[in-house]
């Protein structure tokens, strides 16, 4: 199915989406590969081995909403996997949740060395910015726009804050309001901004279906996280693709430990009517794919 036409209102959108998703981001990164053939195949092993690309599919699914030609967004969607690929190649170093299972499969740190999986990311990183700088996709405006919503949201106060947080709190206490701020650093902003730079792409977007994105976005990234904290204590390594249970292993708070598996489970219910009525800010056409990743990831069990 050609990414000109994605939208189908139901799950097979995904499917077929991130299918042509893949290719894309295959493309570029075969036309950007440096001189170290180990940095390479550690690059390639963190962005194509696996993942559900579900922040690639909020850069379309908010385009839509947007009226943006999907020929438009592909540079976007592949600089947000790159810099959600870093992310998890950092995260589980030794120094940060020293984890040996990713995906199903090993950590980038266990495959290559460590050092190697610290350059990885690193590469990864800079290769998002680098994506969207050279792109052709969009104004210089919207380029900038979605520069900075990236930045932000991967930087000193967003996505790296969350994880300084979580670091200094293993073991010590921890109020629910510090907790959701942490969780809206460490996940919800990446999610926010491939949603705002989907919807970045057209600069003419009428305010109130900005604020219903920023909503969706909002309530999207929390939903995210606490699934997250209920899988680790419900789900297996085998299913999860990761170590299941490590919060608890390393003392670390979660909505779980702090509000039991009932009310997480409330909290998430409520999220995700929030979600879902954001979407009707548009009619049927463009919010279908925001409703389907709305189901996806409500629903996920990895």
């Amino acid at each position: 199915m050609s990414l000109n036409n994605p939208f189908v209102p139901a799950a097979p959108w995904f499917d077929r989406v991130r299918q042509d998703f893949e290719q894309v981001l295959l493309n570029k990164l075969n036309e950007f590969s440096g001189p170290s053939a180990p940095l390479n195949a550690a690059v390639r092993y963190g962005l194509l081995e696996g993942g559900k690309r579900l922040r690639a599919m909020l850069v379309y699914a908010a385009g839509h909403a947007a009226s943006t030609p999907v020929e438009q967004l592909h540079d976007a969607a592949c600089a947000i996997e790159a810099m959600h690929a870093y992310s998890l190649v950092h995260d589980d170093l030794p120094c940060m949740d020293n984890d040996v299972l990713r995906r199903g499969k090993p950590t980038c740190h266990v495959q290559f060395g460590e050092a190697m999986a610290l350059l990885a990311g690193d590469a990864l990183q800079t290769t998002a910015f680098h994506w969207l700088v050279h792109s052709r996709q969009g104004s210089a405006e919207v380029r900038m726009a979605q520069l900075a919503t990236l930045s932000t949201a991967a930087g000193l106060m967003g996505m790296a804050a969350g994880q300084a947080i979580d670091l200094a709190h293993v073991g010590k206490p921890m109020g629910l309001g510090e907790l959701k701020e942490m969780h809206a650093r460490k996940t919800g902003d990446l999610i926010a901004a491939a949603i705002r730079m989907g919807y970045l792409s057209n600069p003419h977007l009428g305010r109130a279906e900005q604020q219903a994105l920023e909503a969706y976005a909002n309530a999207l990234g929390l939903a995210y996280q606490i699934i997250d904290d209920i899988l680790d204590v419900e789900s297996s390594s085998e299913v999860l693709g990761k170590t299941s249970g490590k919060d608890a292993m390393n003392n670390k708070p979660t909505v779980v430990s702090l509000m039991g598996l009932q009310d997480a489970r409330h909290w998430l219910t409520s999220l995700r009517t929030d979600a879902m009525a954001a979407c009707e800010q548009f009619d049927e056409y463009r919010r279908t794919p925001l409703e389907t990743l709305v189901e996806l990831i409500t629903n996920r069990t990895s």
